[in-house]
């Protein structure tokens, strides 16, 4: 099954959460750095942990950054982190969280820091 990712622009993509199993083909499409916006346990005890895909992402040779955020509740602090993964990341980069519309509205205001 071919993973749903939402291409924002040949720079950036989304998608829902992942499991390190997916990794090999989040590579294989090009992306070289991968950020996770989804808090560890809010899914519950089934949600791959972030030192799993840390683990594998990093065995692919892709960069990775957690950096997670709940739901509607973003801090300036998190938008600039985010903004500056965006410029120092190498491109293309895909964000994800549990359904992706949360990596892709932290993306869209971290637009706005230029």
């Amino acid at each position: 099954m071919s993973l749903p990712i939402a291409c924002h622009n040949d720079l950036f993509g989304t998608l829902g959460q992942i499991d390190p199993s997916h990794l090999a083909d989040i590579a294989s499409r090009g992306y070289k750095s991968v950020i996770n916006n989804r808090p560890d346990n809010e899914g519950g005890p089934d949600q791959p942990k972030n030192a799993e895909i840390a683990v594998e992402a990093q065995k692919l040779g892709l960069a990775y950054a957690y950096l997670p955020v709940i739901s509607g509740a973003f801090t300036a602090e998190q938008v600039a982190e985010m903004a500056h993964l965006l410029k120092t990341m190498p491109t293309p980069i895909l964000a994800f969280c549990r359904s992706g519309a949360r990596s892709t509205n932290l993306y869209q205001l971290a637009l706005q820091l230029g």
